[in-house]
């Protein structure tokens, strides 16, 4: 909520607020003190939290919320006193007391008179079972009685005496005085929109990308600094001459003094432009970094903001269980993007759950084991090499594997003596298996099959990894590795077929560089030994459809992609190295492009292909079964390459151009590129093509001008011209044929192979 809408909003949405914040502070304080009901830090922030509750439904005017605060408060005071000991029953009690004050706040269909109509029954129901508590000796049918201790000496307090709880409904509690904060130590937190905060971030994105295109002009500078050394030296030459004795020539002698005194002084200041320009460009791209990372924080928040109920979730599965169980946490702190963070919740949860239900074994079963009663479900978070690290275990009895295998061979995924085989490791992979249950009920926890599958393609779809284990007589451990942001993606940089592509760091299982005499063959394929196993070996260059350029050398650089029994070895040209990547997406018009996610630009402004390593996959066992996997060349055996033909594509939008010449180049064409109309003419004139390819909007000269420059030039009128546009109106279509275009393709239809079939209808395929 911004300042302005807070402004405007009415006091029940002011309310709400409170009670989604003081509901964070009951649910923390009250599972604490469900462990231990005399922690007096937990009992004064919970007290504290009701009491505020109390006072803002009073300032709101919900008699309702006034009344379930006030008793919870009476309860909590109580227990700060001595008076009570918290038991089961009360902490059931003030945690439902807590749901009803959310459920105030968020009244149902946004009726907030519900408190006083549809829910006082309700509210009176609630009220009048925790008074009953407090009494302790009235007959309640759904919660246990109380353990009340004696009274408790006690110091004189420094505020006036905190009044009896047998008559709640009367009583007026005066609170402790609240410590008084200086605000030095308070972090501000403003809410800052989702969408204003992706616009800043694609700002920021941007700036960095524009700090790039500096440093051509930086490169000009300095080559006009040369250029000027070598007009300087050449006049010391002509100097020399007339210095001669037979020069008769002494006003052309101070003309050149003059003129070289001018270069000097042009020098000068041209040096020292090329200071200042280096300082600019170190400042701007200091400036630019930190715009982006600063950008990128605010998207950063702790996890604690989004497993604020799962410590109750837990607690409260336990008990419709007959289970008593507790959520032990750490690194709540640590942070995580926002949008991995949503991702995140639906996932984690069903884990909880998971743990809950199959995990933490029925009290009977744990005292028999030799086990405290209340099971642990633990949850750890931390950060690692620039990753997320999430670890979810339990202290139960863990997967029966026994029973495991008999599932399997119950269900027909696996023949008996193949299942005796598997090891630990194997098997626990088939519980991620889509509507894999060990249970022969349903219940409604859980027996549906539907689940553990969702969340490992969660952490696939946000590019980490999921993998289970387990230790004799301990339960089942889930460990989730993930991005922190999918804003930035570290990556492995490789070269093939003289381009620049990336694979995300989170699905290379290794990078190696294999030795020929270590790659076999068997039939058609090829494969090499990684850590034991046999493993496929591909060429990037076929899978991408790239003319392939043969390994030189006695080894080949290959990356190892995949899970289980999907892993193959994609032998690329060269590996670069490992880079943090700003991910740019691509354009919406351009599709689903085969076997890419994403876009980027390095530091030194090189275009980047991020793989979508799922689709690689894919891919790849598509080419396996067809049976069209070729051999890794070594680069003796490249054949002789006829010509290619040269096609040059004119569009002003990175993302287009660059694009367009990988797809053409992956069909073998020679591509160049040019920004727009102007600098297309000028490539035009200075070089041959076989195909020019331009859109119509551009700086400068636009398309429409470009073709007809192009049809009026003697030495270009033949040559064959495609506009590729975002208008797709006749009219449009219309404009650009009688230009002179020969074909017309509207990139709102734009896929790549409309894109190739054209270029293929116009000059044929890639080699003459």
């Amino acid at each position: 909520m911004n300042p302005e809408q807070l402004r405007d909003a009415s006091l029940l949405d002011l309310f709400a607020l409170e009670a989604d914040a003081q509901a964070d502070v009951l649910n923390a304080g009250l599972l604490a003190l469900e462990r231990d009901p005399t922690a007096a830090v937990q009992l004064e922030a919970c007290m504290r939290a009701a009491h505020s509750l109390k006072g803002a439904a009073r300032i709101v005017g919900l008699e309702g919320g006034v009344r379930v605060a006030h008793v919870m408060e009476d309860c909590l005071v109580a227990a700060q006193r001595g008076g009570l000991l918290l038991s089961a029953s009360h902490i059931d009690a003030l945690l439902q007391g807590t749901d009803l004050l959310q459920r105030i706040g968020h009244p149902p269909d946004g009726n907030a008179n519900w408190p006083e109509l549809g829910g006082k029954a309700e509210i009176d129901a609630f009220v009048a079972r925790l008074e009953a508590l407090l009494d302790g000796g009235a007959d309640v049918a759904a919660l246990a009685a109380p353990t009340v201790l004696p009274p408790a000496a006690e110091p004189a307090p420094p505020e006036p005496p905190l009044p009896t709880v047998n008559h709640p409904s009367t009583s007026t509690v005066v609170p402790a005085q609240p410590q008084e904060y200086t605000g030095s130590n308070q972090e501000r937190i403003l809410r800052v929109n989702a969408e204003r905060l992706d616009r800043l971030l694609a700002m920021a994105g941007e700036s960095m990308v524009e700090t790039h295109w500096l440093r051509p002009f930086g490169v000009a500078i300095q080559q006009a600094r040369r250029q000027q050394m070598r007009v300087m030296q050449a006049l010391d030459g002509v100097q020399a001459l007339l210095d001669s004795p037979d020069s008769t020539v002494p006003r052309l002698r101070a003309a050149l003094m003059e003129t070289r005194q001018l270069l000097e002084d042009s020098h000068g200041q041209l040096t020292q432009r090329v200071e200042e320009f280096d300082q600019y460009d170190h400042r701007q791209s200091g400036l630019s970094r930190r715009l982006y990372d600063t950008a990128l924080s605010c998207r950063m928040r702790p996890l604690a903001d989004g497993i604020t109920g799962y410590s109750r979730m837990v607690r409260d599965l336990g008990r419709s269980l007959g289970k008593r169980v507790r959520l032990e946490l750490s690194g709540e702190q640590t942070q995580v993007d926002r949008d991995i963070l949503e991702h995140l919740d639906a996932p984690l949860a069903h884990l909880l759950r998971n743990a809950v239900d199959h995990g933490i074994e029925a009290p009977d079963t744990r005292r028999a084991a030799g086990k405290p009663e209340e099971g642990r479900v633990s949850l750890h978070a931390w950060h690692n090499a620039g990753r997320l690290v999430i670890e979810i275990f339990d202290d139960g009895a863990g997967v029966d594997l026994e029973a495991l295998r008999a599932a399997i061979v119950r269900r027909g995924l696996a023949q008996a003596d193949t299942v005796a085989r598997l090891s630990q490791a194997e098997l626990l992979e088939f519980l991620l298996l889509p509507g894999f249950s060990m249970r022969e009920t349903v219940s409604e926890v859980s027996g549906r099959g539907v689940g553990l599958d969702a969340v490992q393609d969660m952490v696939r779809a946000v590019r980490g990894s999921l993998r289970l284990s387990q230790q004799p007589g301990s339960g089942l451990h889930f460990h989730l590795e993930l991005p922190l942001t999918l804003s930035i993606v570290r990556a492995l940089l490789v070269e093939i077929s003289g381009e620049a592509y990336a694979f995300p760091l989170g699905h290379v299982l290794r990078a190696v560089a294999v030795r020929r005499e270590d790659i076999e063959q068997t039939e058609q394929h090829q494969h090499f030994r990684h850590d034991g196993k046999p493993v496929g070996l591909i060429s990037a260059a076929q899978v991408l459809q790239r003319p392939e350029r043969g390994q030189d050398g006695d080894t080949v650089p290959v990356v190892v992609i995949g899970e289980q029994d999907r892993v193959y070895g994609i032998a690329v040209d060269r590996l670069i190295g490992e880079r943090l990547l700003v991910v740019q997406p691509l354009a919406q018009a351009l599709g689903k492009i085969k076997d890419i996610a994403a876009g980027s630009l390095t530091d030194d402004g090189m275009p980047v292909l991020i793989f979508d390593v799922e689709d690689m996959l894919r891919s790849v066992e598509k080419l396996v079964s067809d049976g069209r996997i070729e051999r890794v060349r070594h680069g003796g055996e490249e054949a002789t390459q006829t010509r290619r033909k040269r096609v040059l594509v004119v569009d002003d939008s990175l993302t287009v151009r660059e694009l367009e010449r990988k797809l053409l180049s992956g069909r073998g064409y020679d591509v160049a590129v040019a920004v727009d109309g102007m600098d297309g003419w000028n490539v035009l004139r200075a070089e041959s093509f076989d195909l020019v390819i331009t859109d119509v909007d551009m700086p400068r000269m636009d398309g429409i001008e470009l073709v007809s420059r192009i049809r009026g030039d003697t030495r270009l009128t033949h040559l064959p011209v495609m506009i590729v546009s975002y208008k797709d109106r006749e009219q449009d279509r219309e404009r650009g044929l009688q230009a002179g275009a020969d074909y017309y393709l509207a990139k709102g239809s734009f896929h790549d192979t409309a894109l190739l079939d054209a270029v293929r209808d116009l000059i044929g395929e890639a080699r003459s």
